[in-house]
């Protein structure tokens, strides 16, 4: 370690995290705080994210003896962009300006590689000989504006093939000079208390339900990451031929539209309303079963630790398979859509276990 790391962590050093959104890439950014706290247990550590993705962290937040975040710090810079006019959003601004400099910190570790992420470490509050890391190079299908370099002082070379956990880890890993993570050391996302708080659990609309249910995220935003309708359909007949309730939730109103299309040829299947990250957390917990494309929600079941059977048809696998449980499965990959037979068969497995 060198002599700056070993000055930091002997008066317990304060340490901003900086992930903005989206909902997959701060799930995948949440075992840095485990890794943190496991060498460092009375360290300050406060993450900025995006104010829409708050509930991701709070779970973790510190309280009654447990140390996870200490401070989330909302940014609100999507609903900003869209009153830039208005006095009231420069007001926000400048408050939570105040509130990321409330602390001056001793590392910044920015893991998103984009301009609007590195704008927030240079806001930030510093101490002199602070680290501020962040990514040097691109990696291979995720976004990356090379100008955010110039606001770090410790640029980080990480594989131009890195899956988004081990990307977060590796800027980690260098701003406190510590040896690389190997994924032998499996990440852990959420509180154990936390997620067996959550097993069983279901909300309000979902308990008048006669069968155990299994919920399909066929939406994503980009249209060559979706599986076919005609895939879903045949995978909706099997499982619901076994007894399952098909779940097909959706975020807009076009995804609303293929889910009705859907569920109009699945016996039995529902189009529940829409719900919220919040929400969304319960309602994955009392799945038996979740299937779905290359999208946050997802991720979430595969970070909760749900049997998941993640599909990946225009996307690589090696950026966000779900690789430390053996509750998942990771099929297809970039333009190599499984086939229904496979996604079939991976549920039937995990619905066996």
């Amino acid at each position: 370690m060198s002599d700056l790391s070993a000055q930091f962590s002997l008066h317990n050093p304060k340490i901003l995290l900086v992930k903005l959104s989206s909902l997959g890439d701060v799930l995948h950014n949440l075992p840095i705080v485990w890794d943190l706290r496991a060498r460092l247990p009375d360290a300050q550590i406060d993450w900025v994210v995006e104010e829409g993705y708050v509930h991701l962290l709070e779970p973790l937040l510190s309280k009654n003896g447990f140390r996870g975040i200490d401070r989330i710090i909302p940014f609100g810079l999507r609903r900003w962009k869209k009153n830039l006019l208005q006095l009231g959003t420069w007001k926000q601004f400048f408050a939570f300006k105040r509130q990321l400099q409330a602390v001056s910190y001793d590392y910044i570790i920015e893991t998103q590689g984009l301009l609007k992420s590195a704008l927030v470490c240079s806001l930030a509050k510093k101490n002199p000989h602070a680290v501020i890391a962040g990514l040097a190079n691109a990696t291979e299908f995720s976004g990356y504006e090379p100008i955010a370099r110039s606001f770090y002082n410790q640029s980080v070379q990480v594989p131009t093939q890195c899956h988004a956990v081990d990307r977060s880890r590796w800027v980690m890993s260098s701003a406190l000079d510590w040896p690389l993570l190997e994924r032998s050391q499996a990440p852990q996302f959420y509180p154990e208390d936390y997620t067996r708080s959550l097993d069983g659990a279901s909300i309000k609309s979902f308990e008048k339900m006669g069968a155990p249910y299994i919920l399909c995220f066929h939406s994503t935003a980009r249209e060559a990451k979706r599986w076919s309708n005609d895939h879903w359909v045949s995978l909706g007949k099997a499982l619901a031929s076994r007894g399952y309730q098909m779940v097909l939730p959706w975020g807009n109103a076009a995804e609303k539209t293929v889910s009705q299309l859907l569920a109009q040829q699945i016996p039995g299947a529902i189009v529940p309303a829409a719900f919220s990250i919040e929400a969304a957390f319960s309602i994955v917990a009392g799945a038996a079963l979740i299937v779905g494309v290359d999208t946050g929600l997802t991720h979430l079941a595969a970070v909760l630790g749900k049997p998941t059977v993640e599909i990946y048809c225009d996307s690589p696998c090696w950026k966000t398979e779900g690789y430390w449980s053996n509750k998942i499965r990771n099929l297809g990959d970039i333009q190599r859509p499984p086939t229904a037979e496979q996604v079939i068969d991976a549920s039937l497995e995990l619905l066996a276990q």
